[in-house]
């Protein structure tokens, strides 16, 4: 049974979600026209961000994190996105050097040695990219939603960080059925891994399939507790910026 299949079940509003998630897309545009850009991790939420932008052409500027341990269905989806929908994916990799300093220091499995190690990892991977493809832009769009986890269960629509940068989350309130439905109405391409009960897809060594009745993302660093779970990409420090 394919994802779509086994999850498209909109919920009872999913008319009204859809409606307020395009004019949250088309405000954003208009805001910030020119210095705004969906950071796209690829998944089935992403994709539906990326549908929306492409069916009203939004000038939103798509990018994604090319971590080096991306799964290949991941980074298939790349060019599918580019000859569907016409729209470029500009990749953001770490800097080599740093992924090869701190092989050599930690190893290629410090991931599952501590969390400090995994949350380093991520620092090189991830965090430092991030920072790259975000300079410059006055705003950018995630597909966050609050039923992913309980650290993001207050996710908002919309929220400005302390450099003034405004991130918006315009399918916070979605279900995991909405997306599907909405993947499954606009024959949405996404990520093959989702079939194989992959929901939460990132590096390859960190990410595994889940069984039935397990947590959303307990296939993401699944050696961890709940409360570790997150890369730091949509984690606030004390001062409210994004880590």
């Amino acid at each position: 049974m394919s994802a779509t299949q086994l999850h498209a079940r909109p919920s009872a509003d999913f008319a009204a979600k859809l409606a307020r998630t395009t004019a949250a897309l088309q405000a954003a545009a208009a805001a910030h026209a020119g210095r705004i850009v969906l950071a796209t991790s690829l998944g089935a939420e992403d994709m539906v961000l990326t549908e929306l932008i492409a069916r009203h052409a939004l000038p939103i500027t798509l990018a994604t994190l090319d971590t080096g341990w991306l799964h290949d269905e991941t980074l298939a989806l790349i060019p599918r996105i580019e000859q569907r929908y016409g729209l470029r994916v500009e990749r953001f990799a770490p800097v080599q050097e740093a992924v090869v300093q701190f092989v050599r220091r930690h190893g290629e499995r410090a991931m599952v040695d501590s969390i400090e190690l995994r949350k380093a990892c991520c620092g090189v991977r991830k965090l430092e990219p991030l920072g790259r493809l975000l300079d410059g832009q006055a705003a950018w769009i995630t597909g966050l939603r609050r039923e992913q986890s309980t650290t993001r269960a207050e996710v908002p629509l919309r929220e400005t960080e302390s450099n003034g940068r405004v991130k918006f989350n315009p399918l916070a309130d979605w279900t995991w059925g909405d997306v599907w439905h909405h993947i499954a109405a606009h024959d949405v391409p996404y990520n093959e891994l989702h079939d194989r009960f992959y929901p939460s897809i990132g590096c390859a060594p960190c990410t595994r399939a889940i069984s039935l009745g397990e947590d959303f993302r307990a296939g993401r660093w699944w050696w961890e507790d709940e409360g570790a779970k997150e890369c730091g990409l949509h984690v606030k420090n004390e001062e409210g910026a994004p880590a």
